[in-house]
């Protein structure tokens, strides 16, 4: 028997060296404090606090009962495709053929499915700063170029066309990668704006990707898809959120014709198919509703919990979410080490929060971001200690 020997040459690619996840490993090491016995309110991860609704879980339980999960195919189950379709319709007003609709594992395969039908290496894509980290780390796997826009609260944390055609001038964009509403910042793009990025991108050549897994989660105005303003953007969406599937791992994509057998043949080698089980147990989803507006009722009373309370600790510097699950905060008057803020709080106080640096490396030591997607007792409790701890420090 040939004895283990490390191989000298197996070093990581080059592709693999990205970022850590910070909110990833902010849930780690929450973890190790509970299995220490520790206590653990956990405000760093965009998790639904909510059960998958009841529907959909019944619906996964008669397939199971019928027990054949052979593979599907690579497009997605019809049957979904069809009601993701009468979904735009009944929602936006728009009509979209089912033809046009790609099933993915979750919003992430989606993301590398269109990234890599869309654009060849070395192509630059707008994204924002802050922004949701995973971007920027596939967008480098895939030897593609981030171009960060940097916000602020001018813009309440949204993207405009004026940016966009800034950056577009200083060097040409190949494509944009935004998200409405927000992670982190909850931030929505309002539909005027919306239909001036689309317009842009359309006359600029720029592919849009239109990142929509947090629409049904709006406070103030319902958000607007891009698709009612062009045809050419590619719209991701999921199951994960409004609709608390997380761990379902399914998503979908809309994307122009010209895409459409691309998208194909990379999803038959990639991941053959979706989830089959998943989408049999999806189809019951859109008609939760009244289950999931009264999950969005529950995030809409942890906001407003959050709004009263945080100017009264300091954490007054932020803009109110439209969206989502989550605040931006600004701890500047607090800490210049967001890193060691979120360590000690998670050590001290039994809170996990995530810090800024994970959305937006160059100015993300003076932030932090705290989700309020767990259940109302949890979020209640995660911002009492956080005050109490505060008040000592």
């Amino acid at each position: 028997m040939q004895p283990d020997v490390p191989m000298s040459r197996l070093n990581p690619s080059r592709r693999s060296r990205v970022a850590p996840f910070m909110a990833m490993d902010a849930l780690r090491d929450a973890r190790a404090l509970e299995r220490e016995g520790r206590h653990i309110v956990h405000m760093e991860l965009g998790e639904p606090g909510a059960p998958t609704p009841r529907r959909v879980r019944e619906a996964a339980e008669a397939a199971l009962r019928d027990g054949r999960f052979g593979y599907g195919e690579a497009l997605g189950d019809a049957a979904l495709r069809a009601r993701i379709a009468a979904h735009y319709g009944a929602r936006y007003r728009v009509d979209i053929p089912a033809e046009r609709i790609i099933v993915t594992t979750g919003s992430s395969g989606g993301f590398m499915l269109a990234l890599l039908a869309a654009f060849d290496p070395g192509a630059r894509i707008a994204v924002t700063a802050p922004g949701y980290p995973a971007y920027t780390n596939i967008l480098s796997s895939l030897g593609l170029e981030a171009v960060p826009l940097h916000l602020g609260q001018e813009t309440r944390f949204a993207p405009t066309a004026a940016m966009l055609e800034k950056a577009h001038r200083v060097k040409k964009l190949d494509g944009a990668l935004f998200m409405s509403p927000a992670n982190p910042t909850g931030a929505l793009i309002q539909s005027e704006e919306l239909s001036r990025i689309c317009a842009f991108c359309d006359e600029a050549e720029v592919v849009f990707v239109s990142d929509e897994i947090y629409h049904g989660l709006e406070y103030a105005a319902p958000a607007e898809t891009a698709l009612r303003f062009t045809q050419n953007a590619i719209v991701v969406n999921s199951f994960s959120k409004y609709y608390a599937m997380t761990g379902w791992r399914l998503g979908w994509l809309v994307a122009p014709d010209a895409l459409m057998r691309p998208l194909e043949r990379l999803q038959q080698s990639l991941a053959i198919c979706a989830p089959t089980i998943s989408q049999c147990a999806a189809l019951a989803a859109f008609d939760a509703t009244d289950e999931l507006e009264e999950n969005r009722a529950a995030y809409a009373r942890n906001r407003a919990l959050l709004l009263e309370r945080l100017p009264g600790m300091g954490l007054g510097e932020f803009a109110p979410p439209d969206g989502a699950f989550y605040f931006y905060l600004d701890i500047a008057d607090v800490t210049a080490d967001s890193m060691d803020f979120c360590k000690r709080l998670l050590h001290e106080a039994g809170v996990a929060a995530t810090p800024g640096l994970d959305f937006d490396p160059g100015r993300g030591a003076t932030t932090i971001r705290l989700s309020y997607a767990g259940p109302e007792a949890d979020v209640a409790e995660g911002v009492a200690r956080l005050a109490a701890w505060l008040g000592r420090r």
